[in-house]
């Protein structure tokens, strides 16, 4: 008689570290997180919220360090405003702030007292997640995709379980985490392994890590022993590597891209982008963008 492997339990919660002090794009963040920081008409941290709700997460835990109250006060009401858009009759206005709110309770705040590193900021987390799996959505990574890049791995997740990764091509693997593929159905790709920033003639794939993460709950404990790492941190990916040997990883390769708002460039790119792909704005963007351009 076959039997039959269980169902992969529910993918419910999300990790967002976002207790980095965002350095590449000083000064603009020495007194707003860089979370905060507008991505044409909302704070890039919403981007990656939505990305998360249309994934059919239902709570999610923000890994906060010092100075990032301004993200709490986002996702929370702010009372003043909402009274001031109720007298003046700006319904739309009031419906758009109504809808960035969270149901009580479905928000967690963790502290990181210390920048240890990624991996560090997902173990803060634990209590909140859990005996059950997890997403990871780095905040400085803007997926544009549909569906999102989240729901699309949730999508495969459902079917094969385990541990996903989001990857996407790139000219320049020296540059990023790349992964070592085992083998290929379709976008779903097999892995075997990881490579930080491999010689580009020695590169396993073309393939580099962007910023999406879904992980079974075993890899809290390998974090709770994992030594210092690259830039003597404790990196996510190190302890990746150990989960792989026992746990399958998937990478799938998803339908979109990414913007990295890393640094001023990225950061950048990533306004237009979304300003050009906004039904509302598109046209008119483009028709700035080509006046700022103009000799």
């Amino acid at each position: 008689m076959n039997s039959v492997s269980p169902a992969p339990k529910p993918l419910r919660k999300a990790v967002l570290p976002v207790a980095g002090l965002g350095t590449r794009v000083l000064p603009a963040t020495k007194a707003i997180p860089k979370e905060m920081l507008t991505v044409f008409d909302r704070p890039a941290i919403q981007y990656v919220v939505d990305e998360a709700l249309a994934a059919g997460i239902e709570h999610i835990v923000f890994v906060t360090g010092r100075n990032k109250g301004a993200i709490e006060d986002y996702f929370d009401r702010a009372y003043e405003l909402e009274d001031s858009l109720r007298l003046k009759n700006k319904a739309a206005l009031l419906a758009e702030l109504e809808e960035g709110l969270r149901p009580a309770g479905s928000v967690s705040f963790v502290r990181q007292q210390a920048a240890l590193g990624l991996g560090h900021a997902v173990w803060c987390a634990r209590d909140i997640i859990g005996n059950e799996p997890f997403a990871v959505l780095l905040p400085d990574m803007l997926m544009m995709a549909s569906p999102s890049c989240l729901a699309q791995m949730a999508a495969q997740y459902a079917k094969v379980g385990g541990n996903l990764i989001a990857v996407e091509p790139t000219d320049t693997p020296e540059q990023y985490g790349v992964i070592d593929p085992a083998s290929r159905e379709g976008r779903l790709i097999r892995m075997k392994g990881m490579v930080e920033k491999p010689k580009r003639e020695a590169a396993p794939s073309n393939l580099f890590i962007s910023g999406r993460y879904i992980l079974q709950p075993e890899i809290f404990g390998l974090l709770s022993s994992q030594q210092p790492g690259a830039g003597g941190e404790i990196q996510l990916t190190d302890s990746m590597a150990r989960l792989m040997e026992t746990q399958t990883f998937h990478a799938l390769e998803y339908d979109g891209r990414s913007y990295d708002c890393g640094d001023k460039l990225g950061y950048l790119r990533a306004v237009a982008a979304f300003a050009l792909a906004n039904e509302e704005y598109s046209a008119r963007a483009a028709s700035v963008l080509r006046e700022v351009l103009a000799p």
